[in-house]
Parts: C-alpha cells; sequence; structure tokens
C-alpha cells in the first residue's frame, strides 16, 4: 500500500441518485465534502480520498454515460461503496450519522479484531461499508498480522 501500482492514477466511482440536493446534505452530514469545481445541478464530485471520488450523478446524467439501462439500487446490488476511518469509534460515529441522516442498518458491526466495519444504505438504496483497520494489519497483510499477534499472545 505504500508503492502504488500507478502513481498519479485517480479513481472515480459513479453513481445515479434520485434528489441530487438530499443526497449531497446525506453524505456531508457523514463529514464528505464536495469539490465545486465539479459540482452543478447534475452532478456532485464526493471527495473520498487524496486520489478517490464519488460521483453523484443525477439519474439523467447517470443514463448520458450509461450504455446499458439503469438498475434500481433498492432491488438489485451493481456494487457495494466501502471506505475506512481512521478509528473504531469513527466507525461507530460515521454510521449513527448516516442512519440519523435517513440512511438505513444494511448488517450490524462486523468485528475481525484487526478490522471492524458497518454497513449501511444510503438514501437511494446503494450499500456503503465504513471501517477500520488496524495500521500494522494494512501494512502487514491480515493473515501475517494475526499470526504475529497470536505469536505474542503465545506462552513463551
Amino acid at each position: 500500500m505504500t508503492n502504488p501500482a500507478h502513481p498519479g492514477r485517480m479513481l472515480f466511482v459513479n453513481i445515479p441518485v434520485a434528489d441530487l440536493e438530499l443526497s449531497k446534505a446525506f453524505f456531508a452530514k457523514l463529514g464528505f465534502s464536495f469539490n465545486p469545481m465539479f459540482t452543478d445541478e447534475t452532478a456532485a464530485c464526493m471527495l473520498v480520498g487524496e486520489h478517490a471520488f464519488v460521483m453523484l450523478l443525477s439519474r439523467e446524467k447517470f443514463a448520458e454515460f450509461a450504455k446499458l439501462p439503469m438498475a434500481d439500487p433498492t432491488t438489485h446490488t451493481l456494487a457495494l461503496y466501502c471506505f475506512s476511518v481512521s478509528s473504531r469509534d469513527e466507525v461507530d460515529t460515521v454510521s449513527a450519522a448516516a442512519l440519523a441522516a435517513g440512511g438505513s442498518e444494511a448488517d450490524g458491526a462486523e468485528d475481525y479484531g484487526f478490522m471492524y466495519s458497518r454497513s449501511f444504505f444510503d438514501l437511494d438504496g446503494h450499500g456503503w461499508q465504513v471501517m477500520w483497520m488496524d495500521p500494522a494489519a494494512a501494512e502487514q497483510g491480515p493473515e501475517a498480522f494475526t499470526a504475529s499477534v497470536q505469536d505474542a499472545d503465545a506462552p513463551a
């Protein structure tokens, strides 16, 4: 994770939303901001990471780009969106904010020790997961991290 495979590459994920202003307000309550240079009455560029963005597009704008019929995210899953936060507590804080802003819970908390997550559906039914991973596990990989923890806990 310290050596990107493609330096300078950016990720843009485009998703359709029924009401752009409501969606922007929803995600703002979760702590996201938007790049005004790429935001207008049909689209909003949500900043997710240093080089990762989610484009919230009105359904009409999304249809201009899509070559296939648009699926209803409340009845069909085409993707699950996951973003990380800096602590276990922040997972719970962001999830609570999503529910308070009108989202609905998708799953209860999942705790794997080195990783903790919660899932919710946004206002349009898109599935989101907010997760925290122990920085050592992110650097070493989950198997190596788990083995090192088990070795440290083993009796001498």
